[in-house]
């Protein structure tokens, strides 16, 4: 059975290897083949179409902050497929308040999920009532507190992301002060 147009949905992967050096940030903002606590499962090139649309238009995957459109934190450099999921890469953009309390509360193990956003193109259901997500329009992954994928897990790659979150608690209060 394909499915109809749910509008945008959302799908979090607690980080599956976020790794964060302070303002650059890369992991998984979704894996393939496990099922979320919302019954769905992420088929291996789901993403394919939608990321080759976007690049053919030149635009971009979003980063946001707990998919708030209104609160954009950052840049992905690089989203791609591999074997595991939709891996991705970028950076927090220091200029902006809430990406230097993003980096600090990554630094701190408060926030380690990343979570899509999307509309689901084509789907069906397995013989266990798993909505197979075979085609999927990605608009954002964002960094989240609660993930839906409990499989996931989270790593760091440095301490330098410690010294980032302290400069940049620094400079906030420094600023607030003034």
């Amino acid at each position: 059975m394909q499915s109809k147009d749910y509008g945008l949905e959302l799908k979090y992967a607690q980080g599956a290897q976020i790794v964060s050096d302070g303002t650059q940030i890369e992991g998984y903002g979704s894996l393939f083949g496990l099922t979320d606590q919302g019954g769905d499962v992420v088929v291996k090139g789901a993403y394919a179409a939608s990321l080759a649309r976007l690049a053919a238009r030149g635009d971009k995957v979003r980063m946001l902050w707990q998919h708030d459109p209104a609160r954009p934190i950052g840049v992905w450099d690089d989203i791609r497929e591999d074997d595991k999921g939709l891996w991705v890469k970028g950076r927090l953009l220091p200029e902006i308040a809430q990406a230097r309390e993003a980096a600090a509360l990554i630094a701190a193990g408060a926030i380690d999920g990343l979570s899509i956003g999307y509309r689901t193109i084509s789907a069906e259901r397995d013989g266990k009532g798993r909505r197979m997500l075979t085609e999927v329009e990605l608009w954002e992954v964002s960094l989240v507190t609660f993930p839906m994928l409990a499989e996931a897990k989270v790593g760091k790659k440095s301490d330098r992301s410690l010294e980032m979150a302290a400069a940049f608690r620094a400079a906030t209060m420094a600023l607030r002060a003034e």
